[in-house]
């Protein structure tokens, strides 16, 4: 349930109510909105006497939460969250734009392709040194190596990476050398990895599951959130249908649906959603029109030789075209687009 303080309620007329819930059996977390607070009660409510709480000093009202998400919940958490990767706000007025290869493949693509992008506008490089692949016999990623030519290339260009965990035996090197720690499409309901990351402080940029619905997609957010990590970024990449033409159906209407029910910063990936580089940038503006907080776009130098889908890649002059594009669109939305400068002073710090 959720507790909803009266504007101007002071500390001593919350402390006493955190105090006895917490008494309770209860956990409490308290959100401060522009206009009120706001205490998230977990535990067995049930036990709780409802009448008796909206009776205290500084109490508005007293709601139940019938959704099985809690922390994740726009009702837990007026306010859009806002996550902070490497000085930019991914979450906020400003579009985080995130950009690169789908694999690694060497320094001399990565360190290329991280440059242009970097100078289109990108505030972060993506590069996959792990793939998940549907077949056993294609190309599988650098692994290790992969992840050590994007912390090189991360520290020359003052650039925050992300990219795709697959086991929680990875962690540990994830959590020192990644930025934001990507879970994949076929990764969103391994909890086992979920409940790790969540015990780290890393942003996770969490996909949605090729066959998920929505509130799956969420309670997948809450498993990390439930072990303490609030840095979540959702992610729209697709899902799948009856279909052929692309290569999964781009579901824009889960922009508005999600921003409803949750305070979590969706990102769209229409790369993977659509599995075409002509199909990307229409996609792209449609989901920024839609309410996307950002894009998540594939780039690579060369795609015909790409050794991982290089039919969905965007070239680097393809890119900023892009890039140009959403900057005449994002002011009739509300939005910008440009790097934070203030990055330049974290990452590689």
């Amino acid at each position: 349930m959720i507790v909803i303080m009266k504007p101007g309620a002071g500390e001593e007329q919350i402390a006493p109510i955190v105090e006895e819930l917490n008494r309770q059996g209860m956990q409490v977390q308290m959100n401060e909105g522009v206009g009120c607070t706001v205490l998230g009660v977990l535990g067995d409510t049930i036990v709780l006497d409802r009448e008796k709480l909206e009776l205290r000093e500084g109490v508005e009202r007293v709601m139940p939460v019938q959704e099985p998400y809690k922390k994740a919940n726009r009702k837990f958490h007026p306010d859009d969250t806002v996550v902070d990767v490497g000085g930019f706000a991914v979450g906020s007025e400003a579009l985080a734009i995130i950009a690169g290869p789908c694999s690694v493949e060497s320094f001399e693509q990565l360190s290329s392709v991280a440059r242009s992008v970097k100078a289109s506008g990108a505030f972060a490089l993506r590069g996959g040194a792990y793939k998940p692949r549907t077949s056993p016999y294609a190309f599988q990623g650098l692994e290790k190596r992969g992840i050590d030519l994007l912390y090189r290339v991360r520290t020359e260009m003052k650039m925050p990476i992300v990219s795709e965990i697959i086991a929680p035996r990875q962690v540990e090197t994830f959590e020192l050398m990644v930025d934001v720690i990507q879970i994949g499409t076929r990764n969103m309901q391994n909890f086992d990895l979920l409940k790790e990351v969540g015990r780290t402080d890393k942003p996770i940029l969490l996909k949605r599951g090729m066959s998920s619905t929505i509130e799956e997609w969420i309670m997948s957010a809450e498993y990390i959130m439930a072990q303490g990590n609030q840095n979540v970024i959702l992610c729209e990449r697709g899902i799948r249908t009856f279909e052929t033409f692309t290569r999964n159906s781009l579901d824009l209407s889960s922009i508005p649906v999600v921003k409803r029910m949750s305070h979590l910063p969706v990102l769209v990936d229409p790369s993977h959603a659509t599995g075409k580089a002509w199909l990307v940038p229409p996609m792209a503006a449609a989901a920024v029109a839609a309410g996307a907080d950002g894009l998540l776009v594939e780039v690579h130098n060369d795609p015909p030789n790409a050794l991982c889908d290089g039919s969905q890649s965007l070239t680097p002059e393809q890119f900023d075209s892009l890039m140009a594009r959403l900057r005449a669109l994002a002011p009739v939305v509300g939005r910008t687009v440009g790097q934070n400068r203030r990055q330049e002073e974290k990452v590689g710090a």
